[in-house]
């Protein structure tokens, strides 16, 4: 076994399943030596196993596990493949066979993996070998079951950048020109003593005292209060979040509730009613009534207008993904793929959220209306339809900044319940909290950049790496419940934040066609006609799947970019050079930049 000393890992992206060619010496040394391991990161054992590749059947290999990852190199000459996977992405492990099992390959672990793939290992059944890969596997793919700590609590990556530092609330809201005289800042929830799972900062109206703010908050599901999470620079309408009513089978009300919505429709001095989009379907909506939630009836909020966008629950969003998986993991269906792919409807859910947020863009930009949204309890559904409608609508979100702010405001700080929806560290896989909400907002991410190829300044690796960093458990950025609780475990002191990976190295995960535009709204085509399976994700562990990667066109333009720069360069030696003879300053033109003034590229 290899020592426990570390070695920086620069890795970029998780290039979890990777074929490269290695000479023939290399397979004979002590392999262990090239098993890449990140500053706190410790080997904890190694064993030769057969690993059942679902493409090229059983590969001799040497498996070394850490306590961040699994890492397997083939031993045969004729295969040079890798695996490289993240504890955090295991989300179940099982015996195949038993002692008596007889068939080739039989007896083993059968791995089933949070990123659309599984692992199969199959070892031999003498020497109890099943029963220790078993129990340090189990240990440290889920340590919160055995009183351990998360990787990304020990993990000691030092990087140039601090991304802990990217969101600031005040800034933001500042960029967003607030305080102002209709929307005010308020720390009634910095103790998070009005809401455990809302942000310590909140903007709220002007004319609504802190003790209004107590009495609404008792209304609302969780006490998640109506908020604002957007104002539109122009004409001052308003995205505002918040939970369900607590209405009941009575059909109870709250006079404070009812006047409070109110005075958000007030804010703008519009005279049109407040929207509000509930996010369910209307028959799940009237039966959240039947455990105390509900909905804002006509007869109680006379200003408001009330509109369902059919967006389905946290469950059969699960079903939807374990569909897909089905279908595209370990072997596409082809013979009938477009049936197959219609019988998931997944793309069906990303259609009803995508349209969802272009209704609420739509009735912002227009400034018809202000907008208030929920779901049942604001962290699932809301967080998608109010982050989709912030990026169609403010351009600011559609850097690598930008959107970094809004990762962390309308998901991480407004509560989005990552660790269940994720389970990190947690061993029960049939947990009915898990569910793929923040993946659908990413693929929704996608959908819009094939849509609008020059709006969004980072490219497709970008949103792969934040997907697998979400299960990685490498960085604290998606880990726990809420703001209260990462306070309470000091993860900004103890982790390190995903944006300092790759704000360290932003040049990798740019778009080169990227265009900045200044108050442009988007409104993307949410036909099933223009929405596609997002390939390089879902099905990137299928070597059959022909991915061009880097794009041609992509890397054809970077290698113009990078001609273009050479020539720019070489211009300004040959300038340095040329003023160097001369005695006296030269009189025409003064810089490089002057004398390349008509040279102009259409790059």
């Amino acid at each position: 076994m290899a020592s426990a000393s570390t070695s920086k890992y620069n890795s970029h992206s998780l290039e979890n399943e990777s074929v490269k060619r290695m000479s023939q010496d290399a397979v004979g040394r002590d392999l262990s030596e090239c098993v890449p391991r990140l500053p706190g990161e410790t080997l904890i054992t190694d064993k030769e196993v057969i690993y059942i590749c679902p493409f090229n059947g059983p590969i001799k290999g040497r498996v070394y596990i850490t306590n961040y990852r699994l890492y397997l190199r083939s031993l045969e000459a004729d295969s040079a493949l890798i695996l490289d996977v993240p504890l955090g992405v295991i989300s179940r492990i099982e015996k195949m066979g038993g002692a008596t099992s007889r068939g080739e390959n039989s007896y083993g672990l059968d791995i089933t993996c949070k990123d659309m793939r599984n692992l199969r290992f199959a070892l031999k059944q003498e020497g109890h070998s099943r029963r220790d890969m078993f129990e340090i596997l189990t240990r440290h793919a889920f340590p919160l079951a055995h009183n351990q700590p998360l990787f990304a609590f020990l993990n000691e990556e030092k990087f140039n950048v601090d991304g802990w530092t990217v969101y600031n609330p005040v800034d933001e809201y500042r960029r967003q020109g607030l305080p102002n005289h209709h929307w005010r800042i308020t720390f009634i929830n910095k103790c998070y003593e009005l809401c455990d799972t809302y942000p310590a900062l909140l903007v709220v109206p002007y004319r609504a005292s802190d003790e209004d703010l107590r009495r609404v908050a008792a209304f609302r599901s969780r006490n998640r209060i109506p908020v604002l999470s957007w104002i539109h620079p122009e004409n001052k309408t308003v995205i505002v979040r918040c939970s369900q009513p607590l209405v009941g089978m009575s059909g109870k009300r709250n006079k404070d509730d009812e006047k409070y919505l109110d005075v958000i429709r007030e804010t703008n001095r519009q005279l049109s009613k407040l929207t509000i989009y509930d996010a369910r379907p209307s028959v799940n909506a009237v039966a959240n009534k039947a455990t105390g939630g509900g909905y804002e009836s006509d007869d109680a909020y006379h200003n408001a207008e009330l509109s369902f966008l059919d967006i389905h629950n946290i469950h059969v969003m699960r079903e939807s993904l374990k569909k897909v998986k089905d279908i595209v993991y370990p072997n596409v269906e082809e013979s009938h793929w477009l049936s197959s792919l219609e019988s998931t409807h997944w793309l069906e859910h990303i259609k009803l959220v995508l349209t969802g947020a272009i209704q609420v863009a739509d009735k912002v930009s227009s400034g018809k209306s202000s907008v208030l949204v929920h779901c049942s309890d604001g962290w699932d559904r809301t967080a998608q339809l109010t982050s989709l409608a912030m990026l169609m609508l403010d351009s600011f979100y559609r850097s690598i900044e930008g959107f970094e702010i809004l990762v962390q405001k309308e998901w991480i700080s407004f509560g989005h319940k990552f660790a269940s929806r994720i389970g990190h560290g947690d061993k029960n896989h049939a947990d009915a909290d898990r569910s793929p909400i923040f993946l659908q907002f990413i693929d929704c991410v996608w959908q819009m950049s094939k849509q609008f190829p020059t709006a969004f300044e980072f490219n497709e690796r970008f949103l792969i790496t934040v997907l697998d960093h979400l299960y990685s458990c490498r960085f604290g950025t998606f880990l726990f419940n809420c703001e209260a609780m990462r306070e309470r475990q000091k993860v900004t002191e103890r982790t390190v934040s995903v944006w300092s990976l790759i704000n360290s190295n932003k040049e990798s995960f740019k778009n080169p066609f990227y265009t900045k535009e200044i108050n442009r709204v988007l409104y993307p085509v949410a036909s099933m006609r223009h929405l596609e399976l997002w390939v390089n994700y879902y099905i990137r562990w299928n070597p059959r799947i022909k991915q061009q990667q880097p794009n041609p066109v992509e890397q054809r333009y970077m290698e113009l970019l990078a001609l273009r720069d050479d020539y720019i360069k070489r211009l300004e030696e040959l300038q340095l050079a040329n003023s160097a003879k001369l005695s006296d300053p030269p009189t025409s033109p003064s810089s490089p930049s002057q004398m390349m003034s008509h040279v102009q590229t259409h790059f």
